[in-house]
């Protein structure tokens, strides 16, 4: 017992660093993003809830429409209980009605079938019909979110408040990262018929087609859900799962500053978490693409020394019809050829000294590469990165396996 402690301390150590040393490494400005200050993130074993990553993963953000899972959760059980059917009629008051965008346009004293209202957030991530749901179950939409904090206690979920059915702001609606990691295990192991509705990639009502917002449906192999979320003060956030070669895993990650930046960033942790799955390796490499060399280098993810230059194996058409259940492919489409014309980067840290960085560079440069410093400010300070450059794929990932620190992998 008293090892397997020393172990999760040095892990959750060695996370903190690498949460320090993002905001360097990536330039951070004053918005939400990957590595900002309203990032967090965290990957598990959606069987055993083994923790694989988990970077400000108990520290208090705004879950946004993360909300709605809970909210289906409630759902999902009242249904398992005999409360409600799919085809049960969910009255629509004026309250509901009224909810700010993204919407059905429920109209006040009509009415929606659960199984459209649940369609509706699991894809356009309506609130008017997330609110409805709300009222029917809980009398009033505070009620409801009172009812959703007590089941989520109940999950274990223990950093987390409900204020409402659908995440519009609320400065008292509060989660983790590893609280919507708990809830997501709970939908995929309590619920696993109804679990299949997150991986919807389109709903039609009211002779309007609507398209699921969660775009790692298409473009992450095995992907099957579960939810997006967006306010303003929370930045991107985004819960996923996948499985692949019989194995699951469930990444949450909040503070994205855009859509495409969150959605790359989870499928880089899926793709580090199902390397460690396979070859059971330390997360101390980081992985980064884009504009390296002219100094913009933009994280993807955390990732270890597997050939992982950008999320891999967007194997599916986006027209593909979706699958009956969960796929677990043969093998993952190969990343980007390792060569990388001599353009690839290792950036073996970032350091508030220019001689100390210059040392490091060089001391990482004794093989193949050429030493070089960066100067960049962040926040006002000036911060120098000791880079080796003109390295190929292999010869990046070799000088990055051989630090004992973080390392960032920079492709052209």
């Amino acid at each position: 017992m008293l090892e397997n402690g020393i172990t999760h301390r040095c892990r959750a150590g060695v996370f903190a660093l690498l949460a320090a040393v993002l905001l360097v490494l990536t330039c951070a400005p004053a918005r939400a993003q990957i590595g900002g200050s309203r990032y967090a993130a965290i990957v598990v074993d959606a069987a055993t809830g083994e923790e694989l990553l988990a970077i400000n993963a108990d520290e208090p953000r705004y879950p946004a429409s993360l909300t709605k899972m809970m909210t289906l959760y409630m759902v999902f059980d009242a249904m398992e209980r005999g409360r409600l059917s799919a085809g049960t009629r969910i009255p629509v008051s004026r309250h509901a009605a009224g909810q700010e965008p993204s919407k059905l346009g429920l109209k006040a004293g009509g009415s929606i079938a659960v199984r459209d209202a649940i369609m509706a957030l699991v894809t356009k991530s309506a609130n008017d019909a997330a609110a409805a749901l709300g009222e029917h179950l809980g009398g009033s939409e505070v009620q409801f979110g009172r009812m959703m904090t007590r089941k989520a206690h109940a999950l274990g979920m223990r950093n987390t408040s409900f204020r409402n059915a659908s995440g519009l702001p609320d400065a008292n609606q509060v989660t983790t990262a590893r609280d919507m990691a708990i809830l997501s295990r709970a939908l995929i192991q309590h619920f696993p018929g109804r679990y299949a509705y997150f991986s919807a990639r389109s709903f039609r009502y009211a002779g309007q087609s609507m398209g699921n917002h969660n775009r790692l449906l298409t473009e992450y192999d095995g992907a099957d859900g579960i939810k997006t979320g967006y306010i303003r003060a929370s930045g991107f956030n985004l819960a996923a799962s996948a499985e692949r070669h019989g194995t699951r895993l469930v990444a949450v990650v909040f503070g994205g500053a855009n859509s495409r930046e969150r959605d790359d960033h989870v499928m880089a942790l899926l793709d580090r978490g199902f390397a460690e799955r396979r070859r059971g390796l330390p997360p101390d490499m980081l992985m980064a693409r884009g504009g390296a060399l002219g100094g913009g280098a933009r994280l993807v993810g955390a990732a270890q020394a597997a050939p992982m230059a950008a999320p891999v194996a967007r194997l599916r058409e986006p027209n593909a019809k979706p699958p009956a259940r969960p796929v677990t492919p043969a093998a993952s489409r190969a990343p980007r050829a390792a060569s990388g014309g001599g353009k690839w980067v290792a950036q073996v840290g970032a350091f508030a000294d220019s001689g100390i960085a210059r040392q490091a560079a060089n001391r990482a440069a004794r093989g193949p590469g050429t030493a070089r410093v960066q100067s960049v400010r962040v926040d006002g300070k000036r911060f120098w990165r000791a880079q080796v450059t003109n390295l190929s794929a292999a010869q990046a990932r070799r000088i990055c396996q051989q630090m004992r620190g973080p390392c960032m992998v920079i492709s052209p």
